[in-house]
């Protein structure tokens, strides 16, 4: 790979890493500024409502899926994923500069509901585009490790987050951090947005994007709508659901909730809760590169039919392990095992899916179908298990993730091999694509 590709793959997942930064950090500090924005209440009820803001984010995912996806597909990758980080620049100042319920009441859960809005659509559009992008930029040889960086950064940026929340609670007292502190990192994230939109500015467009682009720009034109595009390819959208089913739901289980799964069902300190994700997630970020270059090697669909079987049976009892333990070392074993599966699926979600769509459709069809699917099941993770707590019957949230695992372990077992049918080698310009949808529906 030449230097300036490889300068802009750096470019465009450092830009990944600070957009996951930004979104984390909601999750990352929810425990501290639930209080601030919502009522006087329990702690697993103020939670909820955090959950709950938490949850509609995720619902805007789709939208930005659908505007940043169809324009990235029609004004270039590039342009896409500066407006995304323009969007997450604006939302995470939004909630550093919140005032609190005691202060403006409704009005504070109202900015701090705005402002996730925003990032949600920022973040909806910058996966698919990013997927895209990266897998456009890298090799054929090396596809597989270098659209590992989506995970890799998108990991990264909820570890930074975990050592921003390490290193000030260490110089900030408990009070301190519930009044004012957890302002510091949105504060921090909103000013990494405006240099990661710097870089960004300076990254080349990608090949494929420009082939397509000059190859037919009559047929561009006269395209169908992005959606009516999208329905000419049924079975790859479906495919990406059931890709992303299992996969979506069992990281975040084991990222953002294992956090409050630690101290509100194992019993640990809020403090040792952030130092076992934090551990547990550096050590995971190593598996990414690892797993998308083995994927180079045997395929992509061993290594997703490895996360699948893993998935399904290994979710109850590790969680099962993981509530009735106190110590640490087991704690943070556990979940570095689970990880090291739920990788399986992380490390090449990008580009499998990448695979699955030409050049004219693949940003929106690799982030819409994605992101209804984390919209519906891993933003709600957080709610359904809290829910089920506080029912007394937290179990059910265990076998609902194992049955959404075995889904997907379906979809991996009957699909072929993605890098053998894909079209990242062979993608076909816009005149190739009928215009008559519905004949190809």
């Amino acid at each position: 790979m030449s230097a300036s590709p490889l300068r802009s793959i750096i470019s465009g997942s450092i830009g990944n890493l600070v957009e996951w930064f930004d979104w984390y950090t909601y999750s990352a500090f929810a425990l501290y500024f639930a209080p601030v924005f919502f009522p006087k209440a329990s702690a697993t009820a103020q939670l909820l409502n955090t959950a709950a803001i938490f949850a509609v984010g995720f619902l805007m995912r789709p939208l930005g899926a659908a505007l940043l996806g169809a324009y990235a597909d029609r004004r270039g990758r590039r342009a896409a994923l500066l407006l995304s980080v323009q969007l997450m620049a604006g939302g995470s100042l939004l909630i550093a500069l919140a005032p609190g319920y005691a202060t403006i009441g409704l009005g504070a859960p109202a900015l701090l509901l705005l402002a996730r809005l925003l990032q949600g659509i920022s973040v909806g559009g910058e996966y698919g585009t990013s997927a895209t992008y990266l897998s456009e930029m890298a090799g054929a040889r090396h596809r597989g490790f270098w659209s590992s960086f989506q995970y890799l950064t998108l990991m990264g940026g909820q570890l930074l987050a975990l050592t921003v929340q390490l290193t000030l609670q260490q110089f900030l007292t408990p009070a301190e951090m519930t009044t004012w502190g957890w302002r510091v990192p949105f504060v921090l994230g909103a000013g990494a947005a405006l240099g990661a939109l710097y870089l960004r500015q300076h990254m080349r467009e990608t090949t494929a994007f420009e082939q397509e682009k000059t190859e037919a720009p009559v047929a561009r034109a006269a395209q169908p709508s992005a959606m009516q595009q999208l329905l000419a390819y049924p079975r790859e959208t479906l495919t990406v659901v059931g890709l992303t089913l299992g996969g979506t739901l069992a990281f975040y289980t084991f990222t953002t909730y294992a956090q409050k799964f630690l101290v509100n069902t194992s019993g640990f300190s809020k403090e040792q809760a952030t130092l076992i994700s934090f551990g547990a997630m550096a050590v995971a970020l190593l598996f990414q590169p690892l797993l998308g270059a083995i994927s180079d090697g045997v395929g992509r669909r061993p290594v997703l039919l490895f996360f699948g079987i893993g998935a399904t049976l290994g979710t109850v009892p590790l969680l099962r392990l993981l509530a009735h333990t106190n110590s640490t070392w087991v704690a943070f074993g556990l979940l570095v095992a689970a990880l090291f599966v739920v990788s399986a699926y992380t490390s090449i979600s990008a580009i499998v899916k990448a695979e699955l769509f030409p050049t004219h459709i693949r940003a929106l069809g690799v982030g819409l179908p994605y992101a209804l699917t984390v919209a519906i099941f891993g933003g709600t993770a957080e709610y359904l298990a809290l829910f089920a707590k506080e029912q007394g019957r937290e179990e059910w949230f265990y076998w609902y993730v194992t049955g959404c695992a075995l889904l997907s372990l379906l979809v991996y077992w009957r699909m072929g091999e993605p890098r053998e049918r894909g079209h990242l080698d062979s993608s076909a310009p816009a005149s190739s694509v009928p215009l008559n949808v519905s004949k190809r529906v």
